[in-house]
């Protein structure tokens, strides 16, 4: 070692050494710890005090040296100490304290923020202030040791990136990969506004299928059934879709029950068919008068003599979609100013209540001689039939204790209509015709749930200035006057109570 030739110098050479009266500072390892050496005379000092001053020297360069090597560490043996431990001793007369401390590497002075074990002599990693072994720097998500040289931080917790990336970056709900990011580098998404579905812009222009009622899309893991039209039904519609005349019949009775409930009982008989989307569509050519929502009708309150296809068997379900389904053209006969209701078909039972529950609201005003009724003012007051039979159904509870009361009396029970304020008291009370009917076989689901929740949804919030607009406009009315009340207005002003 240097410092060994050091120590056995000549005298001659121990002198050699002139000092201004101010020894330099020594740095001690990388810690940069630096201690001056107390002034002193050479005339004062002995021969063995200068030799010990030589020693002491020697060995704190020796060990600067050491530290001076490749990952700051030095290599140190308890062979080395002793040595230069019983050298030191050896010169015991010194008459001031030496100016390099005991121990030159203090121990213990760096903790692994893992384990919480000192690090000693070997490699270790430092991060935000903390030092690390090498396999004690881990993934916070999988758990295994951090090799790379790049990796993520959340706060105080490290990630390998592919690992953060599977944390936050969303991942499309429909081709089930991470979502790109658009020209400026950020993440553009798709999400509907009541299922949440997250989805690649890319897929509302890749012929992606959604489904007709939900709207939703369909995924890769998923299959949807085609109906024939050109329209597709995810599987949760499909548990509860009406195919044909015969099955809706029974629906349709309960919908004209609840309308007598609220004393707008409807006496005349007018037809009520399943249609293709094709025959949907020519009736609505046929018909000489109506607004209509653009782009998808699914129903018709129709006023003209007409022949109709409809729906008489309802198809079979197999891999490839629906298959056999038998149509059956109807001549239609005018005998009032209703001649048939059409509804679409292949939808769910929910949502083809709800179009039945609106086409018979224009067919009720139309018997009823509420003559040329603006779009918003027409529309928007079916919409809130539609909402309210929806609502009796999804949330039945909500209509139990309502306050009703006549035009002529307050205190009349042969009447339904409430004058409450309250958004829980506009409507009627439920008749139990319809109540026990509710379903084909029996309780709703919680999909089945679901999904009148979201078509009370899609009514609230339509866009439309005559559907959408005109439903808000209704409602508002009717909270604030009662249902009677805002229809005896509507008739004498065309127009809704402010």
């Amino acid at each position: 070692m240097k410092w060994l030739s050091k120590i056995f110098k000549s005298g001659a050479g121990s002198s050699r050494g002139v000092s201004t009266g101010e020894e330099q500072p020594q740095f001690i390892g990388d810690e940069n710890m630096v201690w001056r050496a107390p002034f002193r005379s050479l005339d004062d000092r002995p021969r063995a005090s200068k030799e010990k001053e030589e020693l002491d020297r020697a060995i704190a360069l020796s060990l600067t040296e050491d530290l001076k090597r490749p990952n700051g560490y030095r290599w140190r043996t308890e062979t080395d100490d002793d040595l230069a431990r019983s050298l030191r001793d050896s010169f015991n007369s010194a008459p001031y304290p030496s100016y390099a401390p005991r121990e030159y590497y203090p121990r213990g002075y760096r903790t692994c923020a893992g384990c919480k074990r000192e690090i000693g002599y070997g490699n270790y990693l430092g991060c935000m202030g903390s030092f690390f072994h090498p396999e004690c720097f881990r993934c916070h998500a999988c758990g295994y040791p951090i090799t790379e040289h790049e990796f993520s931080l959340s706060g105080r917790d490290t990630y390998h990136k592919s690992c953060f990336k599977e944390l936050t970056h969303p991942k499309c709900e429909v081709c089930h990969q991470f979502i790109p990011t658009n020209g400026v580098g950020l993440i553009e998404y798709r999400c509907h506004p009541f299922w949440s579905q997250k989805y690649c812009p890319s897929h509302e222009h890749d012929y992606t299928s959604r489904c007709c009622s939900c709207e939703r899309l369909e995924s890769v893991n998923t299959q949807y059934f085609s109906l024939g039209d050109g329209r597709s039904l995810c599987l949760e519609c499909m548990e509860s879709a009406i195919m044909d005349t015969g099955d809706c019949q029974p629906l349709y009775h309960a919908i004209r029950d609840y309308y007598e409930g609220m004393n707008m009982r409807i006496d005349q008989q007018i037809p009520m068919l399943l249609v293709e989307r094709q025959a949907l569509n020519e009736a609505i050519e046929g018909e000489k008068h109506g607004f209509h929502h653009m782009p998808e009708t699914r129903g018709l309150c129709l006023s003209e003599e007409q022949t109709v296809t409809s729906i008489l068997k309802r198809p079979r379900m197999e891999r490839r979609g629906l298959v056999g389904i038998r149509t059956q053209p109807q001549k239609l006969i005018r005998r009032c100013e209703v001649t048939a209701i059409l509804v679409l078909y292949g939808l769910p039972r929910l949502l083809t209540g709800a179009i039945l529950a609106h086409e018979l609201m224009h067919g009720w005003l139309r018997l009823n001689d509420y003559r040329n009724l603006r779009p918003e003012v027409e529309e928007g007051i079916c919409q809130v039939l539609s909402h309210m039979w929806l609502e009796s159904e999804v949330m039945p509870t909500s209509r139990n204790n309502i306050p009703s009361s006549s035009t002529a009396s307050t205190s009349s029970s042969s009447s339904t209509w409430s004058y409450g304020p309250s958004t829980s008291s506009y409507g009627p009370s439920i008749p139990a015709s319809s109540t026990s009917s509710s379903s084909k076989k029996g309780g709703k689901s919680s999909v089945e749930n679901k999904l009148g929740e979201f078509f009370m949804h899609q009514i609230a919030h339509d866009a439309s200035p005559a559907y959408g607009g005109g439903y808000r406009s209704a409602m508002a009315a009717v909270n604030k006057y009662g249902l009677r009340r805002t229809l005896d207005h509507i008739r004498y002003t065309g127009t809704f109570p402010e």
